[in-house]
């Protein structure tokens, strides 16, 4: 997928649930799901967000969103997180050097 962003996640019993709700967070957009046996990468194209709400939703009123940092082992593009919500889109290519998002090869 081009310009793919979005968490790879270590593999754990709430996983099931915090994928939902990135789907859940993301209508209409093609979210792929590619699992690693250890790990899961999650992934759209440009934007993809997942919300405090809805992980609550599927796990309970007790999550944090600090508990899916624990989660995250690496991922693509931007991120930006507040207690409410994390975010990745993709970073723009921007002077001579070339920021960029990392490739697929780039994360595990």
């Amino acid at each position: 997928m081009e310009d793919a962003v979005g968490p790879v996640l270590r593999m754990c019993e709430e996983i099931e649930p915090v994928i939902r709700a990135i789907i859940e967070d993301n209508p209409g957009q093609e979210v792929e799901v590619i699992d690693h046996g250890a790990y899961v990468r999650v992934r759209a194209r440009g934007t993809l967000r997942v919300t405090r709400a809805s992980i609550q939703r599927q796990l309970g009123d007790g999550f944090e969103m600090r508990k899916l940092g624990a989660m995250l082992s690496a991922f693509a593009g931007r991120i930006a997180t507040t207690s409410d919500e994390i975010t990745w889109t993709l970073t723009p290519v921007t002077g001579s050097a070339g920021a960029r998002a990392p490739a697929e090869e780039d994360v595990p």
